[in-house]
């Protein structure tokens, strides 16, 4: 599989290749090109070109591959617009399930259109963001759909769920694998989901976004018994990728 997206955008090459997806329509449907994903179908304009070219988060989507089995619950936390729910959905096959929790209502619209584009029967999509307490927060939007979050400045309110109530109450099942891409409420989810860590160990591929809450995070799963991993070639205390795995 080619790391497209690898390329760097700031070399000449990269700009080469980069230069004719500008003049691809924001609502143009392809096929994703390689990998697990070859031949779904995919808006473009609904995230990053490297989604459909199939090389997008290269390591990280690699190391989902290898590592989710068929029959598995997943959950994607930060669904976005279903890049990993469709690749979870594929990989956990017809006896698997996928819950993909999203807020964003644009990010929404096409996380649904994925799914219904692909014909996708094993996908639940839940409307909210994942935090330590049930009800109503405001989200902040950033200049891209890939970073909004949960903050008190934020001007929309979402819903937020907690995840060990959700279990608790019957509405979703405990899971074998959790991908979490929060923009800064990690430790909320955890604080939301530690019977369910403690009980179930799912496998957790998370992403930081600080040093501080990078080591909070890491010391916390430490605590509960993880052995923590970085996705790709760096270093664990400079990855912002790390997987963590229950001994």
């Amino acid at each position: 599989m080619m790391n497209i997206s690898g390329i760097s955008n700031k070399s000449l090459i990269g700009k080469i290749l980069r230069w004719p997806l500008k003049l691809i329509p924001q609502t143009t449907v392809l096929p994703i090109l390689q990998g697990r994903l070859k031949g779904k179908r995919w808006i473009t304009g609904s995230s990053q070109h490297g989604c459909w070219l199939g090389s997008y988060e290269y390591d990280k989507q690699i190391l989902f591959e290898q590592t989710i089995r068929e029959g598995s619950i997943v959950f994607d936390l930060g669904a976005h617009t279903g890049f990993y729910t469709l690749l979870a959905s594929t990989l956990v096959g017809a006896k698997g399930k996928v819950f993909a929790f999203e807020p964003m209502p644009t990010n929404i619209k096409y996380l649904k259109q994925h799914i219904q584009l692909n014909s996708i029967s094993n996908v639940t999509v839940i409307e909210s963001a994942v935090s330590d307490t049930t009800g109503i927060d405001y989200f902040e939007f950033n200049s891209s759909s890939f970073q909004g979050q949960l903050s008190s400045k934020g001007t929309l309110e979402v819903k937020t769920v907690n995840l060990d109530n959700l279990i608790f109450n019957g509405e979703i099942p405990n899971p074998n694998y959790i991908k979490i891409d929060v923009e800064g409420a990690e430790m909320k989810v955890f604080d939301g989901a530690k019977s369910m860590l403690m009980n179930a160990h799912p496998t957790i591929f998370l992403a930081t976004h600080s040093h501080e809450l990078h080591k909070q995070c890491i010391d916390f799963l430490t605590s509960l018994g993880y052995t923590i991993k970085a996705i790709g070639n760096s270093k664990i205390e400079e990855s912002e990728e790390i997987i963590a795995v229950y001994k």
